[in-house]
């Protein structure tokens, strides 16, 4: 990547994350990886949101929207687990008698752990925003010849504390989700990784596309990992956001083969598995991108950006 001059130098990731607080731009909550939005970024969020919808509109793809948090026996079958227990937010709650929460909340007084009372319900949190669809899909039956294309947001959990504002443990994505044949899917995948670098390029953010892997967990994780590598499963769209030297993946075009049909019953009129792949955004991501190669003061930014988002 030649070098990019960034709308002010900052030494590390720490800073940068310092001057999006005394902006007022994230609101600290005590938690690495967790904030509060205040109301510039929130504007440019929506702005960048509404910009993904127009930029999708000729797909004319159906609309699904799910809460951030998704089936707990859908999340075990997904498979996640497998590959990425490290990442995975699980929601427990209090389920017992009147003596119990006198234990707990005696435990608290305390200072003493509490853990113990509390179990696991039946739902996770969501790891991406694409995984409630695949199962909600297969529920209807087989796929038309043409396939199916569906536009998904959510918020999305993933457990990976940083002082880093790009890596959040709570952050939004929203996803273009493919289904349909290989070469379906295939086209769509590749057609969408020219059209968002032609994308980025309008909101005056320099990028640059490479191959690359998920964080699968442990020394399995590694031969998945170059797996997925050497079959180019995954892009990444690179940005320079805190390091020039190391961008930061804002977009990613993802191809999943069959993974998600062996799973759920995904088929076509034939009975075959269907494959599938997504094209996902980094809301937050490529929010601080934004912030970090135009200024904190978006009235100011360039006029083509400006008119790309607030339309």
């Amino acid at each position: 990547m030649s070098r990019v001059e960034l709308a002010f130098p900052v030494s590390s990731a720490a800073a940068f994350r310092a001057e999006l607080i005394a902006a007022g731009l994230l609101i600290p909550t005590g938690v690495d990886g967790l904030y509060g939005r205040g109301a510039a970024y929130e504007t440019v969020a929506d702005a960048l949101e509404a910009a993904i919808t127009r930029l999708a509109a000729a797909d004319a793809p159906e609309r699904m929207r799910f809460p951030p948090v998704m089936s707990r026996q859908e999340f075990i079958a997904s498979g996640y687990l497998k590959g990425f227990p490290h990442l995975a937010g699980t929601v427990n709650c209090f389920c017992g008698n009147e003596a119990d929460h006198r234990r707990m909340l005696a435990c608290i007084e305390a200072g003493e752990d509490w853990d113990d009372l509390q179990q696991p319900s039946e739902v996770v949190v969501t790891p991406a925003a694409c995984y409630p669809v695949y199962p909600v899909v297969a529920a209807q039956g087989p796929l038309a010849e043409a396939g199916r294309l569906v536009d998904v947001s959510s918020y999305c959990f993933r457990h990976e504390p940083s002082v880093d504002p790009c890596r959040m443990q709570m952050f939004r994505m929203r996803e273009l989700v493919r289904i349909g044949s290989e070469a379906q899917v295939l086209a769509f995948r590749d057609g969408w990784m020219a059209r968002a670098s032609r994308w980025l390029e309008t909101l005056g953010l320099p990028s640059t596309t490479a191959p690359a892997s998920d964080p699968f967990f442990g020394r399995g994780g590694k031969i998945m990992a170059a797996g997925q590598m050497e079959q180019l499963l995954k892009f990444e769209l690179l940005v320079p956001v805190g390091s020039t030297s190391e961008p930061t993946a804002c977009i990613s075009c993802n191809y999943h083969m069959t993974h998600f049909s062996e799973i759920w019953p995904l088929r076509d009129a034939a009975g075959g598995m269907v494959r599938s792949g997504c094209v996902a955004f980094g809301i937050e991501r490529l929010t601080l991108a934004l912030f970090r190669h135009h200024g904190f003061d978006a009235r100011l930014w360039p006029a083509g950006v400006r008119a790309e988002l607030f339309v």
